[in-house]
């Protein structure tokens, strides 16, 4: 049996207090790794969504001015209706 003297009980107990000191510095920081990529990702999602908010409204101010555009020309063609040519030949200039 190995007998211990206090130094060396006191020593084998400041390299256990080490030890779980290095392990909790190092867990602390991978959750702080952890939080500023949470916080980061969250920011990322945030600009992504005004800048999908903002295309949606501009596609969709561009659909409607398709469809009055289209109802205009709807409009137009049932008030003048297009001029049918009987014959399909070459145009005569005066």
């Amino acid at each position: 049996m190995v007998v211990l003297s206090d130094t060396d009980r006191n020593l084998t107990r400041m390299y256990v207090i080490f030890v779980v000191a290095i392990v909790l510095v190092a867990g602390l920081l991978f959750l702080l790794d952890r939080a500023l990529k949470a916080v980061q990702q969250g920011r990322r999602r945030r600009v992504a969504g005004v800048r999908l908010a903002a295309a949606a409204a501009q596609a969709e101010q561009a659909a409607r001015r398709r469809r009055a555009s289209a109802d205009a020309s709807a409009a137009l063609t049932t008030v003048l209706p297009a001029i049918e040519q009987t014959e399909r030949g070459p145009r005569r200039v005066a």
